[in-house]
């Protein structure tokens, strides 16, 4: 970069690569194309907890996962970044903002305000142990907390709020939690997510109405973009953005049912469904 004044084209510009250039032109947007991304918090993993999944089953589904999640950041081995989802609540909240006739993004403003509700639950239950629920878009406080100790809770869903584009179909947002978790972590340049969901894992079609579904164990993001399951438990969103993604190299989906697998995954135990990316 300099600080070089160029002129000449009735312009003043800021000598740069960009200059006198077009971002509407495809050949200078393919030329800001790099091979890595700084990361700007590398050393934490996100972890998703789903709100139908984990939440919305009470204290039987919550407490052990609090207790598990307690007993990991006090050890201090794996700092994290816990993502909350909304789970039914964000459902009816949905359904009754679209018998209003909101637009798509109006929803997306309310289901950000349903997934705040579980994040204080959460961290009602973990502020013993030194967790914070972090405001919207406060994605800067992150090294503070990080650095101080503190276990941050966030909401899933990505802070497009009013901003959320329209739906290719219906009006619901396309960019739901689990895609908001996946460029959270994309962003902030961590390599592993983690998915608390109330099956196994990843089946080839869905467990629950199906008795012959296959559960992936370990399975490429290429393969599975090859062969996308009937049924999918994660937003499809998630690996297609993921294919341009620089950052993440492994996505796992664990079931936050059964105490003590959140602690293998996070100590690199292929428990689950294991994605990775090349």
């Amino acid at each position: 970069m300099s600080n070089k004044l160029v002129t000449g084209d009735g312009r003043t510009h800021i000598k740069s690569k960009l200059m006198r250039e077009s971002l509407q032109d495809r050949s200078v947007i393919n030329d800001t194309d790099s091979i890595k991304d700084r990361r700007i918090l590398p050393d934490i993993t996100v972890i998703s907890i789903g709100g139908q999944s984990i939440f919305d089953r009470g204290k039987d589904a919550i407490l052990p996962l609090a207790d598990e999640l307690a007993t990991l950041h006090k050890s201090k081995q794996h700092p994290m970044l816990l993502a909350v989802g909304g789970g039914t609540r964000v459902r009816h909240t949905a359904a009754v903002a679209l018998d209003l006739g909101l637009p798509t993004g109006g929803v997306a403003q309310l289901v950000g305000a349903m997934e705040e509700l579980n994040a204080v639950i959460l961290n009602s239950l973990l502020a013993q142990h030194g967790s914070i629920t972090m405001p919207r878009d406060h994605f800067w406080d992150l090294p503070l907390y990080m650095n101080s100790g503190i276990l941050p809770i966030v909401i899933s869903v990505p802070p497009y709020h009013f901003w959320e584009p329209p739906a290719e179909v219906g009006q619901m947002p396309a960019h739901r939690s689990d895609f908001g978790v996946y460029q959270q972590a994309e962003v902030l340049g961590t390599t592993h997510v983690i998915y608390i969901k109330d099956e196994d894992g990843l089946y080839n079609k869905d467990p629950k109405v199906f008795d012959d579904a296959k559960l992936y164990g370990k399975i490429t993001l290429d393969e599975l973009l090859a062969n996308p399951p009937e049924t999918n438990m994660i937003d499809w969103a998630v690996f297609k953005s993921w294919k341009t993604g620089k950052n993440i190299k492994k996505i796992q989906i664990i079931n936050g049912l059964n105490p003590g697998l959140l602690t293998k995954a996070l100590a690199g135990e292929d428990v689950g469904t294991v994605i990775t990316k090349d």
